[in-house]
C-alpha cells in the first residue's frame, strides 16, 4: 500500500518542523479553540450504510453476523443468509437520492446549533468522503457523492462549523463475526478490502486486549485519520471509545501532532474529542457519551447524546426524547462548563425523519428566544441548586429524574446573571436561594445590587423580594415544560 506509507512519509516531515511534538507535554500547550467555548451546542450527525437496513441500531453489521441475535434473525429473515447478502450488499441500495446539503445546514441552523460533526466513517468502515486509500467510500460506490466535501461546503456557506467523526479504530473487530459461520466474511481478507481486519472481539474496555491490534492495522487507521484531515479541515475531530487500546497510544500522540501543526499551518482552532482516558488530560478535550458530571468543571467538556433512545442511526419506531428534555439537558450542561453534542439519524434517502426535525425546530424556538444564557456564557459561582439530583456517568441519561420548577442553572454573560428553572411553574412562583440577601462580610454566593430582572420572551413585569433565604419571584404562571429564563442585570 504506497499511498499509505507515503502518507506516513508525510506525517513524518510534518511533525518534524512543526511547533507540536508526539508527547503530551508539547499537546498539552495547544490552546483550547474560542469557538468552542462559545458555541455550546452542536449537531452529530449518523449516516451510513447502516440506514439502509435500518433494524435495531447503527451496529447493523456487526449484530447481523451473530448467530442467534434479533439482526441475525432479521437479515435471514428479510434479506437471505449471510454468504448470500453481506452487509456489502446494502452499499448499492444506499443512495441517498433525496440527500440535499443546504437543507440540512438549514434546519441545523434554525435548530440554533453552531457547528455540525458528521460520522466521517463508522465502525463498519464505511467512508462517508471521498479517499485515495480506499475504494470502500460514498464518492465511489452507493450515492456516489463526496457526502463530507458536500456538507462542509453547505454548512460553511450557512456560517456553521465544520467538524468530523473517525470511528475507524473500531472495525478492527466490528466484522470478526462473521468468521464464526458461512458468511461473505471469510479469509483471506487483504489490506483495503472492505471487512479486513475482522478481528475477534475484545473486551471493549480492556487497554491490552488480544489480538492487538497489527502495526498494519494501526499505520492504515493513521493515515486515513491524517488523509481525512488534510482534505477537509475539521475544526473538530471527534474519535469514538476504542482509540483507548494501549497500542493506539504512540499513534494518538502522532495523530494530534499531525492535526495541530496542519492548523497552525492553516490559522484555524481546533480540538481533539475523546472518551473515558484514551488522551492524557488537557490536550483534547473529555466527552462523556448519553450522560454528563453532576457538577460544575474548571474545564470545558461535551456530552454526546441522540434525539432518540433507541439507535444513533436511523431506524424505524424509535423511541425520542422531547425537546424540552434535551433543552434541560443543554442548560445543565452548559451551566457546568460543557457543551452539548445532539445526534440526528437521517434516513438512507438523504431525509431527515419528521420526529428528528421537529424536536430541533422546536430547540431552535427555545434557542431564539433564550439563546442569551446559552451562547457565550459562563459558569457562575454556583452553577445548580434545587431536589433533583444529577446523575452523573456515561449512559446515566436513562436514570435521571424529571427536573422541577424548584432546579435551577445559572449561566452568567457580561453584565448579566440567568437563573434558569428547568421546568415552569403552574402557579408562576420561583425561589432562587443563591440570590439571597447577604452582608458583604458573610460568605454567600452573591451580594450584588440587581438593577433589573426580566424573563426573556415576556415583556410582563416581574415582582420579586429578597431576603436571607433567597429571591423569591412571582409571575403570570408558567405551565411549560421548557425551561425559563430571568435575567438579572448586575449592578
Amino acid at each position: 500500500m504506497s499511498k499509505i506509507t507515503d502518507y506516513l512519509t508525510l506525517i513524518e516531515q510534518v511533525n518534524r518542523k512543526g511547533i507540536y511534538q508526539e508527547n503530551w507535554d508539547s499537546l498539552a500547550r495547544h490552546p483550547l479553540p474560542n469557538w468552542f467555548c462559545q458555541d455550546k451546542f452542536g449537531i452529530f450527525i449518523h449516516w451510513g450504510v447502516y440506514s439502509v437496513p435500518a433494524f435495531g441500531n447503527e451496529w447493523y453489521s456487526r449484530s447481523m453476523y451473530i448467530q442467534g441475535s434479533r439482526e441475525y434473525e432479521h437479515h435471514r429473515a428479510t434479506y437471505g443468509p449471510q454468504d448470500k447478502f453481506g452487509y456489502q450488499d446494502f452499499i448499492p441500495l444506499f443512495k441517498a437520492e433525496k440527500f440535499d446539503p443546504a437543507e440540512w445546514a438549514e434546519l441545523f441552523k434554525q435548530a440554533g446549533a453552531k457547528y455540525v460533526v458528521p460520522v466521517a466513517e463508522h465502525h463498519d468502515g464505511f467512508q462517508m468522503y471521498s479517499s485515495e486509500l480506499s475504494h470502500w467510500n460514498a464518492a465511489e460506490m452507493g450515492p456516489k457523492r463526496d457526502v463530507l466535501g458536500e456538507l462542509k461546503q453547505a454548512f460553511t456557506a450557512a456560517g456553521l462549523v465544520t467538524g468530523a467523526s473517525s470511528h475507524r479504530a473500531e472495525h478492527w473487530f466490528f466484522m470478526g463475526h462473521g468468521k464464526d459461520f458461512k458468511s461473505d466474511i471469510h479469509e483471506p481478507l487483504n489490506q483495503g478490502d472492505f471487512y479486513w481486519p475482522a478481528m475477534p472481539e475484545p473486551d471493549h474496555f480492556d487497554r491490552d486486549s488480544e489480538p492487538q491490534p497489527s502495526r498494519i492495522f494501526l499505520d492504515d487507521w493513521l493515515a486515513r485519520t491524517c488523509e481525512l484531515i488534510d482534505r477537509y479541515r475539521p475544526r473538530l475531530l471527534y474519535f469514538d471509545w476504542w482509540i483507548l487500546h494501549e497500542a493506539f497510544a504512540p499513534y494518538l500522540k502522532k495523530m494530534a501532532a499531525y492535526y495541530y501543526n496542519r492548523a497552525e499551518e492553516w490559522g484555524q482552532e481546533v480540538l481533539i474529542n475523546y472518551k473515558h482516558d484514551s488522551f492524557m488530560f488537557g490536550t483534547a478535550v473529555v466527552d462523556i457519551e448519553r450522560g454528563r458530571f453532576a457538577d460544575a468543571k474548571p474545564y470545558y467538556w461535551q456530552t454526546d447524546t441522540s434525539v432518540a433512545l433507541d439507535s444513533w442511526g436511523y431506524t424505524p419506531n424509535n423511541h425520542y426524547r422531547t425537546a424540552a428534555e434535551l433543552l434541560c439537558d443543554l442548560v445543565d450542561i452548559v451551566s457546568k462548563n460543557g457543551n452539548l453534542l445532539l445526534n440526528v439519524g437521517p434516513k438512507a434517502d438523504g431525509t431527515i425523519p419528521d420526529e428528528d426535525r421537529q424536536i430541533l425546530l422546536e430547540m431552535g424556538d427555545w434557542l431564539q428566544v433564550n439563546g442569551e444564557a446559552i451562547y457565550g456564557s459562563h459558569v457562575w459561582r454556583k452553577s445548580a441548586e434545587g431536589p433533583t439530583p444529577v446523575v452523573a456517568g456515561q449512559f446515566s441519561e436513562g436514570r435521571q429524574r424529571p427536573y422541577t420548577s424548584a432546579d435551577v442553572r445559572y449561566t452568567v454573560r457580561g453584565h448579566n446573571l440567568y437563573a434558569i428553572a428547568l421546568k415552569g411553574a403552574p402557579d408562576g412562583h420561583y425561589d432562587f436561594p443563591a440570590l439571597g440577601e447577604q452582608k458583604a462580610k458573610e460568605t454567600s454566593d452573591f451580594y450584588g445590587s440587581i438593577r433589573s430582572l426580566t424573563q426573556l420572551g415576556t415583556t410582563a413585569q416581574l415582582r420579586y423580594t429578597r431576603d436571607p433565604r433567597g429571591l423569591h419571584l412571582q409571575t403570570g404562571g408558567d405551565f411549560g415544560a421548557e425551561p425559563i429564563v430571568f435575567r438579572l442585570e448586575i449592578g
